[in-house]
């Protein structure tokens, strides 16, 4: 059985006072919410912090409010963020993200926020700690090669967050809360380039409160790929939204896709091509083309690679054909390996 290192709870009443604990505990701290990747991480050694910050007694970090935009507050959880029925009616991409994460029990826990904020994955460092010092530790954690990527100077773990495509494609912000003041920025800008630096985000900071602008006149829509139905964490994930006008013709178009790089990717080069095009098929076939190639899967998740590179291509037509109101075909039966 994997025990939980020891550790102290400091429950914080408000953002600022999470913030303050984790600027005064500094690397030996670490916030937590629902705790559904956290916990598991810290038994497998991948986090061992002296130091959490429980998060879920800031209540305005909590709730959803509708007013013409969407509010969701970070401590929201999955379940929800899928079951609420403006949410499921005006930004049904939102809800249909949060509703495919994981399994019902770890979405009735998982908050929005502690989605978005998930840690990347990798086949060589998602293991236990025995199996992690038997093949000899990568960079993210106590060793110093990337393993599915010897020469690389970063790391390559992926982004693994439902949530994060989908609240890109609909121009989403955030809101930080450190000890001196708030920022707000896009959740495109929440991400860095790096598998262990993964976030924008500060250490001290505490997420709060999502932002989603008022999406009257467009559809969006958000596929995941993995081997089951459900617990699974993607390794694709796209999230796609247009804005059609008289003709059915795109006026404006958003394309962003998960699991394929250490950040949420946007495909911007074929948002920019459906711009002024009809959505046919014609079109969402040269548009899905375009969009696969900024995808750079390596042999660090589950299912092969160059597959998973094929099925951006594959996937992206399926959520454009669906936004179009065509059919998007059968998937067919998964590989092996």
């Amino acid at each position: 059985m994997l025990r939980l290192p020891p550790f102290r709870y400091v429950a914080a009443r408000s953002a600022r006072d999470a913030a303050r604990a984790l600027a005064d505990h500094g690397p030996e701290a670490m916030p937590v919410a629902g705790g559904t990747d956290l916990y598991p991480n810290m038994k497998r050694r991948q986090f061992e912090p002296k130091v959490l910050v429980g998060l879920r007694g800031i209540e305005a970090a909590s709730g959803i409010a509708v007013n013409g935009s969407l509010r969701l507050g970070a401590l929201a959880t999955l379940s929800e963020v899928a079951e609420h029925p403006a949410v499921s009616l005006r930004w049904p991409s939102v809800a249909r993200s949060a509703g495919l994460v994981s399994s019902p029990p770890l979405r009735n826990v998982g908050t929005i926020g502690g989605n978005l904020c998930v840690d990347t994955r990798c086949n060589y460092y998602n293991q236990t700690e025995f199996w992690r010092a038997a093949i000899g530790y990568c960079m993210k954690k106590d060793g110093d090669i990337c393993l599915v990527a010897p020469g690389s100077s970063t790391c390559w773990a992926l982004s693994s967050s439902d949530t994060a495509p989908v609240l890109m494609s609909l121009d989403a912000e955030v809101t930080l809360v450190a000890t001196g003041g708030e920022r707000r920025l896009p959740v495109r800008e929440l991400y860095g380039s790096d598998g262990i630096e993964y976030l924008a985000k500060r250490p001290e900071e505490v997420l709060t409160e999502i932002h989603v602008p008022d999406r009257t006149g467009w559809r969006a829509t958000y596929r995941k790929l993995r081997r089951r139905g459900s617990i699974d964490f993607p390794i694709l994930g796209v999230a796609a939204a247009v804005r059609l006008g008289g003709g059915g013709v795109v006026e404006d178009a958003r394309i962003a896709l998960g699991a394929v790089h250490v950040r949420p990717l946007e495909a911007a080069d074929a948002a920019e091509f459906l711009r002024g095009k009809p959505l046919d098929p014609e079109v969402i076939e040269m548009a899905a083309g375009i969009a696969y190639k900024p995808a750079k899967p390596l042999d660090n998740a589950d299912l092969a690679y160059h597959w998973r590179k094929r099925m951006v291509r594959i996937e992206v037509g399926r959520a454009l054909r669906e936004l179009a109101g065509l059919p998007t075909g059968d998937m067919g039966p998964m590989p092996s390996a």
